[in-house]
C-alpha cells in the first residue's frame, strides 16, 4: 500500500510537472491524437489481410462484422476480389498513406510540443532561481544547479515526449490486440496473455532500484559538473599556484566514481532488458508454436494465423517497451525530484504591507544579532546610528561582521524577528518593499563581478535606460576613463569572463562606476578600494564627495587612508563595537584604530604603488 507521503508527493510532483506543460499540452493531444490514429491503422492492416487470405483466395464464409461484408458487396463481393488482387492492395496501400500522414503529424507536433515543454521549463525554472533568496545561492553549487537545469530538464522532456505521450498509443494496441486475438481464438489468446502478468510484475521489481540509481548519478554528475565550473572560472588561480595535476586529480576522482554509478546502472538495466527479452521472446515461441498447432488440426485458418502472429507482434512491442518505459520513468522520477526541489525552494517575498519608505533618513541598528546558521553568532548586539547624509567607516578582522551587516541592510539575508531590527528613517527595513529598497542602495561587494559584455554593458546594469554620456560620467567619477581610453576598443572592449581580461584595480573600479551609476541615496563600498593605489582611492573618494553630498555612504576598508575622512567610524571584533568616534578622535584612542593607523603611517608613503 502506498504510504499517504508518498502519495502526497507524487500529487505535488504531478502537479509541478502540469506547470511545466502550459502551453504545450495542447501539442502532445493532438500528437496522441495522430499516434492513436497511427495504431487503429496498424489494426485494421492485418484484418485486411486476413480477409484477402481467408475469403477473397480461400472462399471460407465470412466471420466480420455486417457491415464489413456489407461494404464487401458494394466492391463487387468476395470472390470478385479473390479475382481483383489490386483492390485489397490499394486499402493496404490507402492505409500506409493514412498512416504515414498521422505519424508525420505526430512526429511534427511531439517535436513542437517538446521544445514548447523545454523552453517553459527553463523560463520558469530561471524566473525562479533568479528570485531566490541570497543565502539559497550559498548554500547550492553553481555546478550543480546548472546541471538540474540542463541534463535533468533534457530527462522531463524525453520522458514526456517519447514515453508519456506512448501511453494511449500502447492503451489502443493492447485492448485491440486482445480484442481481435480472443475473437479469433481464445486458447491461443490465453497461452499469448499468461506471460504478461510475469514480465509486467518483474518490470514493476526493477523500477525502485532504477529510480534509486538514476538519482545517484545525478547527483553525482552535479558534483562533477561543479568542479569542472569551478575550475574554468578559477583557471587564473590554478595556473598561478601550478595545481593543475591536483585539480586534475580531484576531477578524475569525482569522474571515476561518477563513470563506476554509471557502470553499475548499465548492469542493472542490462540485467533487467535481457530477463525480459528472454521472458517476451518465450511468449512469442510459445504463441509461434501453439498457433500452428492449431492451425494444422483445423481450428484456426491461414489468415487468421497470420493475423494473429501480426497481432501478438503488436502485443509483444507494449510489453516490451515497458521495459524502456520503466527505465526513462525512473529517469525522469529522479530528474523531476531534482527539479522539485528548485521549485519548493521559496522566493524572496514581501512581509504583507510592505511599502517604499523614504530612504533619505537615518540609517539605525538596534541590538542586531544573527548567525548564518545555529551556533556563533557573527552579530552581537549592534547598535549603531546613521544620520542621513554622512559617511561612516568600518574597520575590523576578517570574520568581525563587516561584510554581514552590509548585507542584512540589502536584505540579502533575512534578519530574524528575534534578531533586532535595522531601519531607515524609522522603517523597519522589513516594511520595505525589498525591489525598492535595493534600487536605493548602490553597493560594491568585496569580489566585483563583471559580466562577459562590453565594460560600457556592464558600468549600464547600474541604472536602467542609462545613456552612454551617463556611463561616461560614472567613469569618469571611479576614475575609470583612461584606463578605458587605453583600450582599442573603448567602452566596448569586451570583458572577459568574471572581468578575467582587466586587472584587479580596473574591475573594482567598473564596479564602483556601476554602482555610481545608480545615483542611490545609500552607498555601500564593501572593501571595493583594496585594489587601487592611495592616490586614485582618494580620487575616488573626492568624486563621492562632491557628486553624492547628500548620500550617506558606508565605507568598508582595512586601509586608513580611505577611512580618514568618515564622520565616524567604529571597529568590529567579534560581531561587536569595540570602537567608535571620529577619526581624529581614535587616532589617540589607543585602540584597535590607533595601532593600525601607527602602523600604515610608516608605509602610507610607498603605498601609491600598490597594485
Amino acid at each position: 500500500m502506498t504510504s499517504p507521503k508518498k502519495e502526497s508527493k507524487t500529487r505535488h510532483n504531478n502537479r509541478l510537472l502540469l506547470q511545466f506543460l502550459r502551453g504545450s499540452k495542447a501539442l502532445f493531444a493532438l500528437s496522441i491524437c495522430c499516434s492513436a490514429l497511427t495504431t487503429l491503422v496498424d489494426m485494421m492492416t492485418p484484418q485486411v489481410v486476413r480477409l484477402t487470405i481467408d475469403n477473397a483466395i480461400g472462399g471460407k464464409a465470412s466471420q466480420f462484422p455486417a457491415w464489413v461484408d456489407e461494404l464487401v458487396e458494394r466492391l463487387g463481393g468476395y470472390s470478385y476480389l479473390g479475382s481483383h488482387l489490386w483492390i485489397p492492395a490499394v486499402a493496404v496501400a490507402a492505409l500506409g498513406v493514412v498512416r504515414v500522414c498521422a505519424q508525420f503529424g505526430n512526429t511534427m507536433l511531439n517535436a513542437s510540443g517538446s521544445e514548447t515543454l523545454v523552453k517553459n521549463m527553463r523560463d520558469t525554472l530561471y524566473d525562479h532561481i533568479a528570485h531566490l533568496p541570497y543565502a539559497w545561492h550559498m548554500k547550492n553549487s553553481t555546478g550543480d544547479i546548472i546541471q538540474r537545469c540542463t541534463t535533468d530538464v533534457d530527462r522531463m522532456r524525453t520522458f514526456v515526449a517519447e514515453q508519456l505521450t506512448s501511453v494511449l498509443r500502447i492503451a489502443i494496441l493492447v485492448a485491440m490486440s486482445l480484442y481481435f486475438m480472443f475473437s479469433m481464438n481464445t486458447a491461443l489468446a490465453l497461452a499469448a496473455t499468461l506471460p504478461i502478468p510475469v514480465i509486467l510484475a518483474y518490470s514493476v521489481l526493477f523500477r525502485k532500484e532504477m529510480h534509486q540509481g538514476f538519482t545517484e548519478c545525478d547527483e553525482n554528475e552535479g558534483k562533477v559538473s561543479n568542479i569542472v565550473q569551478e575550475n574554468l572560472t578559477g583557471v587564473r588561480v590554478v595556473r598561478a599556484f601550478a595545481h593543475e595535476r591536483q585539480e586534475r586529480e580531484k576531477f578524475e576522482a569525482a569522474n571515476r566514481h561518477y563513470t563506476s554509478l554509471w557502470v553499475h546502472m548499465g548492469h542493472v538495466i542490462g540485467r533487467f532488458f535481457a530477463v525480459q527479452d528472454v521472458l517476451c521472446g518465450l511468449q512469442i515461441l510459445l504463441v509461434t508454436v501453439y498457433g500452428a498447432v492449431l492451425a494444422v488440426r483445423g481450428h484456426l485458418s491461414a489468415g487468421e494465423y497470420v493475423a494473429f502472429i501480426s497481432y501478438n507482434g503488436m502485443l509483444s512491442f507494449p510489453i516490451r517497451r515497458l521495459g524502456r518505459m520503466l527505465s526513462e520513468m525512473a529517469k525522469a522520477g529522479a530528474s523531476l525530484d531534482r527539479l522539485v526541489y528548485i521549485m519548493d525552494a521559496p522566493v524572496e517575498q514581501d512581509a504583507p504591507g510592505a511599502h517604499e519608505a523614504d530612504m533619505a533618513g537615518d540609517i539605525r541598528f538596534e541590538n542586531v544579532h544573527f548567525a548564518y546558521e545555529e551556533g556563533h553568532e557573527v552579530l552581537q548586539g549592534i547598535d549603531l546610528t546613521i544620520p542621513h547624509g554622512t559617511t561612516l567607516g568600518i574597520l575590523g578582522s576578517t570574520g568581525s561582521g563587516k561584510s554581514t551587516m552590509m548585507l542584512l541592510l540589502d536584505k540579502l539575508y533575512d534578519l530574524p524577528p528575534e534578531g533586532g531590527r535595522i531601519t531607515i528613517g524609522g522603517v523597519d527595513i522589513r516594511e520595505i518593499q525589498t525591489d525598492y529598497l535595493r534600487r536605493n542602495i548602490a553597493m560594491v561587494l568585496q569580489e566585483p563581478y563583471l559580466f562577459s559584455r562590453s565594460i560600457a554593458d556592464n558600468i549600464a546594469m547600474g541604472q536602467t535606460g542609462a545613456t552612454r554620456a551617463d556611463v561616461e560620467k560614472a567613469s569618469a567619477a571611479a576614475c575609470l576613463t583612461e584606463a578605458i581610453e587605453g583600450f582599442a576598443d573603448g567602452y566596448d572592449t569586451f570583458v572577459g569572463e568574471r572581468g578575467v581580461t582587466l586587472s584587479g584595480g580596473q574591475k573594482q573600479r567598473a564596479a564602483i562606476a556601476r554602482a555610481l551609476l545608480r545615483d542611490a541615496p545609500i552607498l555601500i563600498f564593501d572593501d571595493s578600494l583594496s585594489a587601487v593605489d592611495t592616490q586614485t582611492d582618494a580620487k575616488i573618494r573626492s568624486s563621492i564627495e562632491e557628486r553624492f553630498g547628500t548620500a550617506t555612504v558606508i565605507l568598508i576598508s582595512h586601509r586608513i587612508t580611505t577611512l580618514s575622512r568618515a564622520d565616524q567610524v567604529i571597529v568590529l571584533d567579534g560581531g561587536q563595537i569595540t570602537e567608535r568616534g571620529t577619526p581624529e578622535a581614535l587616532k589617540t584612542a589607543g585602540g584597535v584604530y590607533q595601532q593600525i593607523y601607527e602602523i600604515q603611517l610608516g608605509t602610507e608613503g610607498g603605498a601609491g604603488n600598490e597594485a
